[in-house]
C-alpha cells in the first residue's frame, strides 16, 4: 500500500489559489512523459478536423439544431434525433476531450524542471484556440452553416494544429539560441514553401464552402463561387507546393544539408503526391464521402509536416548554465 501524504488545510487553500504551481511543486515529470502530452494535444487537433468532416460529410451539421445546448430542451442528442445527432452531439464531446489533452500538456510543461515559460505559453496558446474554436463552432450552428463561418472554423483549427506542432518539437530541444542549419536563400525558400501551403489551405476552405457538401440535408448556404474553377485553382497551389517541395529537396541535396531538413522535406513530398492522389481521385468519382474525408485529414497531416519542414532548419541547444569561473573554482577546491 502507498502512503498518501496528508493534506493540511494551508495546502488545500494553496491548491485552489494556483493548482497548477501545486502540482509543480509536487511531481516533477520525466522529459518523455512531457513529450508525450504535447503529442496527445497533437494528436487530439488532427482528430477533432477529422471528426469535424464527418459531421458536415454525413450531412450532421445541424443535428444538434441549436448551441450550446442540443435542443431548446435537452443538453443532449435524444433519441429523436437518430443518427444526425448523435454524429453531432459526438463532436461536441470530442471537444472536451482535446480540452482535456491540452490540460494534460500544460499540467506537464508547467510541472518540468527547470521551469520553461515559452512551453507553457505554447500550451495555454492551444487553450484559448480551443476555447474561441469552440465558440465560433457554436456561431456557426446558429447561423445555420453559413459557409464563410465554416471556413473560419477550419483555419481555427490548422491555427491550433501549428501551435500543437511547434509545442510538440520545442519538447524535444533545449532553450538556447537557435541557430542555422542552412543558409539564408534556403530559408526564404521555405518561408516561400510556407505561404504556398497556407494559401493552399484558405483556397481548399473556398473549394468546400462552394462543394456540394454543405454538411445538412437542407438547403444551406454556399458560396458565389463556380466550384470547379476553385478546385483548378486549388491544383494548380498544390503542384506549385509540389514543386516548391522538390526543389527544396534538390537545393538542400546540393548543399549537403544536415539530415534533419532532408529527411523532413522527402516525407513532406511523399505526403503531398499521396494528398494529391486522393484529390485527383476524389474530383473525377464525384466526391465521396470517404475520399474527401481522407483528403480532409491529408490537409492536416500536410500542414504539419510543413511546419517540421520550417522546424527542421535550425536546432536550439539545452541553455547554457552559469558555471563558477576559474577564481571562484579554486576558492572551492581550497574551501
Amino acid at each position: 500500500m502507498v502512503r498518501v501524504p496528508n493534506v493540511t488545510r494551508a495546502d488545500a487553500q494553496a491548491a485552489l489559489r494556483n493548482p497548477l504551481a501545486f502540482i509543480a511543486e509536487r511531481w516533477t515529470p520525466e522529459p518523455r512523459t512531457v513529450r508525450r502530452a504535447a503529442l496527445s494535444a497533437l494528436l487530439m487537433s488532427v482528430l477533432i478536423v477529422v471528426t469535424g468532416g464527418a459531421v458536415r460529410l454525413t450531412g450532421s451539421g445541424l443535428g444538434c439544431p441549436t448551441w450550446p445546448k442540443c435542443t431548446d430542451d435537452s443538453l443532449t442528442a435524444t433519441s429523436e434525433m437518430g443518427f444526425h445527432g448523435a454524429i453531432e452531439f459526438g463532436n461536441r464531446m470530442l471537444t472536451y476531450v482535446l480540452c482535456a489533452a491540452v490540460g494534460w500538456a500544460i499540467i506537464a510543461a508547467r510541472s518540468q524542471k527547470p521551469y520553461r515559460r515559452g512551453l507553457v505559453r505554447l500550451g495555454w496558446a492551444q487553450f484559448w484556440i480551443v476555447m474561441s474554436n469552440a465558440i465560433l463552432g457554436g456561431i456557426v450552428v446558429l447561423v445555420g452553416l453559413n459557409p464563410y463561418t465554416v471556413a473560419a472554423h477550419f483555419v481555427a483549427t490548422s491555427a491550433l494544429i501549428a501551435v500543437a506542432t511547434v509545442m510538440w518539437q520545442r519538447t524535444r530541444e533545449g532553450d538556447g539560441a537557435p541557430s542555422p542549419l542552412v543558409g539564408k536563400a534556403v530559408q526564404q525558400l521555405v518561408w516561400f514553401l510556407t505561404a504556398a501551403a497556407v494559401l493552399l489551405i484558405l483556397v481548399g476552405t473556398v473549394v468546400t464552402g462552394a462543394g456540394p457538401h454543405a454538411g445538412d440535408s437542407s438547403e444551406v448556404e454556399r458560396m458565389p463561387v463556380d466550384w470547379e474553377t476553385v478546385s483548378k485553382l486549388h491544383a494548380v497551389l498544390a503542384w506549385i507546393v509540389v514543386t516548391l517541395t522538390f526543389a527544396l529537396w534538390f537545393v538542400l541535396k546540393a548543399v549537403d544539408a544536415p539530415r534533419n531538413p532532408l529527411n523532413r522535406t522527402r516525407e513532406l513530398f511523399l505526403i503531398l503526391l499521396a494528398q494529391g492522389v486522393i484529390g485527383y481521385v476524389q474530383y473525377f468519382t464525384d466526391l465521396p464521402e470517404v475520399l474527401v474525408g481522407l483528403h480532409m485529414l491529408g490537409s492536416a497531416v500536410m500542414w504539419i509536416w510543413v511546419l517540421r519542414v520550417v522546424l527542421s532548419l535550425r536546432e536550439r541547444p539545452e541553455a547554457a548554465v552559469d558555471l563558477p569561473g576559474p577564481t571562484a573554482e579554486a576558492s572551492l577546491t581550497k574551501a
